[in-house]
């Protein structure tokens, strides 16, 4: 799943193995980096016979005309994902000293999205955010009880983040 490719500069790309593994089918999608997630436009890199079998189950008009039309033209914008990854990082940045400052640890990120730990559950925490409209996402199911993972939005989104963050603490 190459879904962040875009954010980084350190990650290399999967496909150059499909080579060496025939079995292995690497994704990618126009929702992050690009903005295109309403399209719903992604693909997918694999070895010949596996993208047959793919083809065989996936439905016939899987993906619009608009949204082929906007990743194509997207496609072509890579100053907008320069763009995206300059504005991507100054909100990280942002992100990680303020969580510093409320005295949160948080885990060192190559995509759009900040893993924020807490001392205990982060259950009531959640709650107190949703409740002022704060949408984070806990990861109690990945087996972290005691994180939020946060996306990284406009300086004035993560600013209101922080408050509402620092007042639920």
């Amino acid at each position: 799943d190459e879904a962040y490719t875009e954010y980084s500069e350190e990650l290399s790309e999967a496909s150059q193995w499909i080579e060496v593994y025939p079995n292995l089918v690497v994704t990618r999608t126009f929702s992050k980096a690009y903005g295109l997630a309403s399209l719903r436009v992604g693909y997918a890199l694999s070895h010949p016979n596996i993208a047959g079998l793919l083809n065989r189950i996936r439905p016939p008009f899987n993906v619009s005309g608009i949204g082929l039309a906007a990743a194509l033209a997207a496609l072509d914008d890579q100053s907008f994902i320069a763009e995206s990854r300059r504005i991507n990082q100054l909100g990280m940045d942002q992100l990680h000293k303020g969580l510093a400052g409320l005295g949160l640890a948080t885990t060192p990120s190559q995509a759009n999205f900040v893993l924020a730990h807490f001392p205990t559950s982060v259950d009531e925490i959640n709650k107190r955010l949703m409740s002022d409209g704060v949408i984070v996402r806990p990861v109690k199911n990945y087996g972290l009880p005691n994180a939020l993972r946060i996306s990284v939005g406009t300086q004035e989104q993560n600013e209101r983040l922080l408050a509402v963050l620092a007042r639920s603490l």
